[in-house]
């Protein structure tokens, strides 16, 4: 009782072509084929794009203390 015999899903496949009709579900499976052909076309340009090398990610430390610079005006008065 667990499965369904054959006729059974003969039965449920004459009942979704009367409802649905051929024409529509043709055209469902050709969206889905549409949507199959752009998600992979999709993954290829992800690849692509990781393929190429990615520019350094430039950051500030906040920690890190300052490089000394030569500074000429402290100290000295103009005369």
């Amino acid at each position: 009782m667990g499965s369904l015999s054959i006729w059974h899903w003969i039965v449920v496949i004459a009942v979704v072509l009367l409802l649905f009709g051929r024409g529509k579900i043709s055209d469902l499976m050709g969206d889905v084929a549409q949507g199959i052909k752009a998600f992979k076309k999709g993954m290829q340009d992800d690849t692509k794009e990781a393929e190429k090398p990615a520019e350094p990610v430039k950051t500030i430390d906040h920690n890190a203390t300052p490089a000394p610079t030569a500074r000429t005006d402290v100290g000295s008065k103009a005369v």
